[in-house]
């Protein structure tokens, strides 16, 4: 008899499997006002389990404009009437970094956010949900969830000089793509994971969304014993628990690389971009602003200054962080270097605060996305690094290797993946009810609906967001989508953030249904909620053409591409209940 691998211990049932669960801890941040008139919708009173709510304002800290400052307001209005302990307000800090007051092993962790698989790096399963179904959390307490498929990866060694974390988390997407652990549950094993601290876990942790991933896991072992300050029991895989995948590494033959523009797969050595003209560099977010990136960061420039005209922002993850960085005279060697210290803030890394780039500008980032506009400009590049790379080409003005004798190496592999298309004018994607994005993978939600506007419309007014729908990417579609019309898309679509936005507004503007290769774990959840239907099936995107007529028969569980039938099956009985409901609210509602 095989072994279980941890998700399948968590939820009590063999992969592929969908269960249902009520999470210990659900999550979620300057979303929860339109979360709380989701569930007002629902027709919720009273919240199933008030204790589980982990609420944060930090998407837009402090407040931008007077819409979002009274949304803020909303929100502590929500947590005074019904009594919310865990909640932390302006400034506190990010809330993945939050998390770590609260989230323990073997716990079921979810939020309405994408890099709520932080926690993971605490032994718990954590997972990004979407708004509607963090509303529906709030009324009934419970979830379903897909068991996924596990990848085990096996460290061995430890990092030479200059070689961190966030390198190996790049070398791991670079080598199996953004979408290469869609829907799975990812391991690290191995006497390479004792050298991990725990900031190094949850960067790892954190950039599991960006693989395509469900959540990832580390043990319960001395090193997290020793920060909880006990010795935890846990969850952990059976030996001979049987995986999809397994992959080993050897972290003595990482070396430093960088995400280049415009996607977190586009893996290269320092080496290969070094000397690239940068005019702004940012360290700080979930991903990596915790104590020891701002130490690594202070080595690098202490007694120095930034060039004339680069910008420099820091942003500690929380106000704890902060705290101690001033005890340890680290903001200071950040001023006196020339940098810009911030308060704790998610804005800057999705361009929803300071710190927006200039048209032109190449960037140098250690957050965790780099799609075109993530940061609030189209017109910007931005490569993602380590603090301590970030930190030295900040110094330099130039991508430059943070090794005491900068390599000359090449990234071994190359995952695949595509370009960023931006639809032109005169480029007529749109036939007889169907829009042909088939030749586009990695369409990611920034370019959907643009980061920006998050927070300024709410998730639930679609009307709101039907004009911004596709923005970044196709500007013809808001004005001329029609209901009944089928998108035909490539690999990954929906990759990216968990806002809902995307999902909610085709679901209004009366999509049939996408058509695609593949999707993110996230965008398919919300898609059902909504009661959009995502179809998977490869081979109906490979035969389409434009201009060929495309029909979906539901009942039958049959597409028509021209003179073609592919078939697919339905969604599980239990979700078809949510679809033929036309989404979670009215399924909830009626319950």
């Amino acid at each position: 008899m095989n072994g279980k691998t941890f998700a399948e211990k968590i939820f009590g049932a063999p992969k592929g499997s969908i269960v249902f669960a009520r999470p210990d801890l659900i999550l979620s941040h300057d979303n929860t006002s339109s979360i709380y008139s989701t569930f007002k919708k629902m027709g919720g009173t009273e919240l199933s389990n008030p204790d589980a709510l982990v609420i944060t304002l930090d998407h837009n800290a402090p407040p931008t404009n007077s819409k979002l400052a009274n949304d803020y307001q909303t929100i502590r209005d929500f947590v005074k009437k019904f009594g919310i302990r865990k909640f932390h307000d302006t400034g506190d800090g990010i809330c993945h970094q939050l998390m770590a007051l609260y989230a323990r092993p073997g716990m079921i962790v979810v939020g309405s956010d994408s890099h709520t698989s932080t926690a993971g790096s605490f032994n718990a399963f954590a997972a990004g949900i979407d708004r509607t179904e963090t509303a529906g959390l709030w009324k009934q307490g419970e979830t379903w969830f897909r068991v996924p498929e596990t990848i085990k990866i096996t460290l061995t060694g430890k990092f030479q000089q200059g070689v961190y974390a966030k390198d190996l988390a790049l070398w791991i997407i670079g080598m199996i793509g953004s979408s290469g652990a869609d829907y799975m549950s990812i391991e690290y094993h191995g006497e390479g994971v004792k050298s991990l601290s725990i900031a190094d876990r949850m960067v790892l942790s954190n950039l599991a969304s960006e693989m395509g991933a469900k959540n990832a896991v580390f043990p319960a072992d001395e090193t997290l014993e020793a920060h909880l300050g006990y010795k935890p029991s846990g969850v952990w895989a059976d030996p001979d628990a049987m995986y999809l995948k397994e992959i080993s590494i050897e972290l003595d033959k990482i070396f430093p690389v960088v995400a280049a523009p415009h996607h977190v797969d586009n893996v290269k050595a320092v080496a290969e971009v070094a000397g690239t003209s940068i005019q702004q560099a940012m360290i700080g977010t979930c991903t990596n602003g915790r104590l020891e990136d701002l130490r690594e960061a202070a080595a690098v420039l202490k007694g120095k200054k930034i060039p004339q005209f680069m910008q420099l922002q820091i942003i500690p993850a929380s106000k704890q962080i902060y705290l101690q960085a001033l005890r340890e005279g680290l903001i200071e060697t950040f001023m006196d270097a020339g940098a810009n210290v911030l308060s704790s803030s998610c804005g800057p890394c999705l361009g929803t605060g300071q710190g927006i780039p200039a048209d032109n500008y190449n960037v140098i980032s250690t957050a965790n996305r780099n799609f075109k506009g993530r940061m609030g400009n189209n017109a910007a590049n931005v490569y993602l690094a380590s603090p301590a790379t970030v930190a030295i080409s900040a110094l330099h003005g130039k991508i430059t290797d943070p090794r005491d004798i900068p390599g000359n190496e090449q990234f071994p592999y190359h995952a695949p993946q595509s370009a960023t298309v931006d639809i032109r004018p005169d480029d007529d994607r749109y036939a007889y009810g169907t829009w042909n994005y088939a030749d586009v993978s990695n369409l990611n939600t920034d370019q959907m609906f643009a980061g920006n506007l998050t927070y300024n419309v709410q998730s639930s007014e679609p009307e709101k967001i039907m004009p911004h729908l596709f923005k970044g990417f196709d500007n013809s579609f808001a004005e001329r989508v029609k209901a009944g019309d089928i998108i035909m898309a490539g690999a990954n679509f929906g990759c990216g953030s968990s806002r809902e936005h995307p999902s909610v507004g085709l679901a209004f503007a009366g999509i049939k249904a996408v058509i695609c290769k593949s999707v993110n774990r996230i965008f398919y959840r919300s898609a059902v909620n909504q009661g959009l239907p995502i179809i998977l099936v490869p081979q109906a995107v490979d035969a389409y053409h434009q201009g060929d007529q495309v029909t979906i028969d539901f009942e039958k569980g049959e597409i028509s591409v021209g003179n073609n039938i592919f078939k697919f099956a339905p969604l599980p009985a239990k979700l078809m209940e949510i679809f033929k409901a036309k989404g979670l609210v009215n399924y909830v509602k009626n319950k």
